[in-house]
């Protein structure tokens, strides 16, 4: 049976009563579902809690917040968190860092609408070691010379044989934690790969035939996080495709050579996609660049 219409209704609701105390049992009621089957419905489609979700949600929504002048105390208690203190930990829990930290590294602009030319804009990564992990998940073939290869991914990662690869990898993978990593296996010289779209597993020992597996090393990164853009209808993801490529372009070709830093060829690079970046207004993702230092 196809939950979509149903939870997006719900998801609909959660939007439009974000900052209030909402309860499970009134967004339940949106889907028409008993309580018990509604929760098992959104977790299998979602990949996560509806409680989870919302705080997410919240805390994705604050995010975008902090670089337009509010206040971190007013921001906290609008999304519904009783504290600061509270606020700032669940803040670093899902984006490993502070508000403050956040706010200081994105690039500075007021007018989400704006049709954002990447190289008019201050892009402060954050530089941070990550420890070696596995990703398992699925691949499809295409070329990275083009911003078509995007518009490919973002096809294929709402639909494969007709089933909802999202949740297809969720159930079968039940990863700690909810978030996809997307990076390529280069095939040949030319551009072509295999982008394989995946999670971070323990291990593979749930993984099944049809899928891929990556052991990606321990490497120091500087973490890009695009400017937010409207995800909220198929046309507006097609823009998404293009900031991202946009991004990638500016790091290679801008940032790198007033950096002093170089690109470690001997790791890999990858595309980070959490609750942040599921058609919503306020879309944004995370690109993680290999680095070391380049001063002799």
């Amino acid at each position: 049976m196809n939950y979509r219409k149903e939870i997006e209704k719900c998801i609909e609701f959660i939007e439009d009563h974000i900052k209030e105390d909402i309860t499970i049992e009134e967004i339940a009621n949106q889907s028409g579902y008993s309580l018990y089957h509604f929760c098992r419905v959104f977790s299998l489609c979602k990949g996560i809690s509806v409680m989870e979700y919302i705080r997410g949600r919240r805390l994705a929504l604050a995010a975008t917040e902090l670089f337009k002048g509010r206040k971190i105390l007013d921001i906290a208690f609008d999304y519904g968190f009783e504290t600061p203190s509270g606020f700032a930990k669940a803040f670093r829990k899902a984006y490993g860092y502070s508000p403050t930290q956040y706010m200081m590294r994105m690039p500075q602009y007021a007018d989400t609408k704006t049709t954002f030319e990447i190289g008019a804009y201050i892009m402060k990564p954050v530089m941070v070691k990550r420890p070696a992990f596995k990703v398992a998940g699925y691949g499809i073939k295409t070329n990275i010379t083009g911003v078509t290869y995007t518009k490919d991914i973002a096809s294929y990662w709402s639909n494969y044989e007709g089933k909802n690869l999202e949740s297809k990898m969720y159930k079968i993978l039940n990863p700690a934690e909810h978030g996809e990593v997307g990076l390529c296996v280069p095939l040949s010289e030319d551009g072509n790969v295999i982008y394989l779209l995946g999670v971070i597993v323990d291990d593979f020992s749930k993984v099944e035939e049809d899928m891929l597996t990556v052991e990606v090393p321990e490497a120091e990164y500087a973490v890009f996080t695009t400017v937010p853009v409207d995800t909220s209808n198929d046309k507006k993801q097609i823009e998404f495709a293009e900031i991202i490529a946009r991004t990638w372009k500016y790091i290679f070709e801008d940032w790198f050579k007033g950096s002093e830093y170089i690109y470690d060829k001997s790791k890999i690079d990858f595309e980070f996609y959490d609750e942040r970046c599921h058609h919503r207004k306020d879309t944004v993702m995370d690109i993680y660049i290999p680095i070391r230092s380049g001063i002799k």
